[in-house]
């Protein structure tokens, strides 16, 4: 918990600026710069108290501007904060930016060559690439249908999506090339930024962003003392989707997400799914949060990150225990995975509660406590700092 406060000098914070604007200059001089995901920091004059630094983490596809309503309200209350994309966000052309897992070439370019000789698949995917503006992500029916069809022209695609789908299998090197470390690599370089700063570092992010925050502490215990994890994506929800996810992303399938304007292979949402199931649920990683308290909030409304395996997750951490943690927003709450912009809509639905969310958030960070039952309350806790309205 935060209850001691630093007062950073005017060198420690020059310091700190000038290792975040050294990345930012590398991001502006790349002429694949994604307008709108640069990362920003919100920092207290020299010699204000804080409490120390958050580093804030968003959901895939996404930008740092996700979370800025909690940026803001962290930072009336004490805390710096620093917004950096997660890897590879920050530019554009996802297939060569973004973390991403694909089959190696002598593998996958003899299964597209079959999937393109195939009247049924090479009809689909050219329907597909054609309009990709009409086409999200394919329907559950849709999915099994390729997934079905996958499989009839190349039996040993079970056999070979075994090794993705099990956690640390031996045989994926064998077939597999993946950038999924990168979103730990490149949270470890933002955190770097942050070494003049006093004080000590609070990781909190949402989805993969959650992922993320969770993989940093993991990482560096030292440096991280607590962790808000809303809705990770520790592992894609469905089997169904999950499976489907693996089986396609060599097919170079795009799909859409919180940006509509950006398409992204589905490989790189099987690496956000493997760094979850393989290093966050890794036992290092495990080991190392259980003395690190962790705020874990998840909702029944999910259609991103699997349930089970988050509340697996919290007990092997130590559940309830060592200062952790866990809130589930039941089905009637309609609170949906991006939970943190009460202005975001998915499946229809967006987070009545964000206030609550936004109060208990800064009450775990500042005492270790939360007030679990603020958390479905859409009037605001009077012991704690109000939440300005959405503007």
């Amino acid at each position: 918990m935060s209850s001691q406060v630093f007062s950073p000098t005017a060198e420690q914070i020059d310091r700190t600026k000038q290792a975040i604007s050294a990345y930012v200059d590398r991001i502006s001089r790349n002429p694949e710069r994604r307008e709108g995901a640069y990362p920003y920091y919100l920092f207290h004059e020299p010699g204000q108290p804080i409490r120390g630094t958050v580093m804030s983490f968003h959901g895939f596809s996404a930008k740092p501007h996700q979370m800025w309503r909690l940026a803001d309200y962290l930072f009336r209350n004490g805390f710096n904060v620093y917004q950096p994309s997660i890897a590879g966000h920050v530019y554009v052309n996802p297939a060569k930016n973004w973390a991403q897992v694909d089959l190696k070439p002598e593998i996958a370019e003899p299964l597209k060559a079959k999937v393109q000789a195939d009247p049924v698949l090479g009809t689909y995917l050219k329907n597909v690439m054609t309009n990709p503006e009409g086409f999200t992500r394919p329907t559950g029916m849709q999915r099994l249908a390729l997934i079905a069809r996958l499989v009839a022209i190349e039996p040993r695609l079970l056999d070979i999506i075994k090794a993705v789908e099990k956690p640390n299998d031996p045989d994926f090197d064998r077939y597999y090339i993946s950038s999924h470390l990168a979103y730990l690599t490149d949270a470890e370089a933002r955190l770097a930024e942050l070494d003049a700063m006093p004080g000590p570092i609070f990781t909190v992010g949402l989805s993969v962003g959650g992922s993320v925050a969770l993989g940093l502490a993991a990482a560096h215990p030292e440096r991280v003392q607590q962790v808000v994890a809303y809705a990770p994506l520790l592992r894609i929800y469905g089997e169904e989707r999950r499976r489907y996810i693996n089986l396609a992303g060599p097919l170079d399938i795009t799909e859409s997400g919180w940006d509509p304007t950006l398409r992204f292979p589905v490989g790189c949402l099987t690496a956000s799914d493997r760094f979850g199931s393989s290093y966050v649920l890794g036992q290092k990683a495990l080991q190392s949060l259980q003395d690190i308290p962790v705020f874990l909030v998840l909702t029944e409304n999910e259609d991103a990150a699997d349930i089970e395996t988050n509340t697996t997750f919290f007990d092997k951490i130590g559940g309830g225990r060592n200062g952790n943690y866990l809130h589930l927003y039941p089905a009637k709450d309609l609170v949906p995975h991006p939970m943190v912009d009460p202005t975001e809509v998915s499946q229809g639905m967006s987070n009545r509660f964000w206030q609550s969310l936004y109060q208990e958030t800064l009450r775990f960070l500042t005492t270790g406590n939360v007030d679990l039952t603020n958390m479905s309350s859409l009037d605001q806790n009077a012991d704690m700092p109000p939440v300005p309205p959405a503007s």
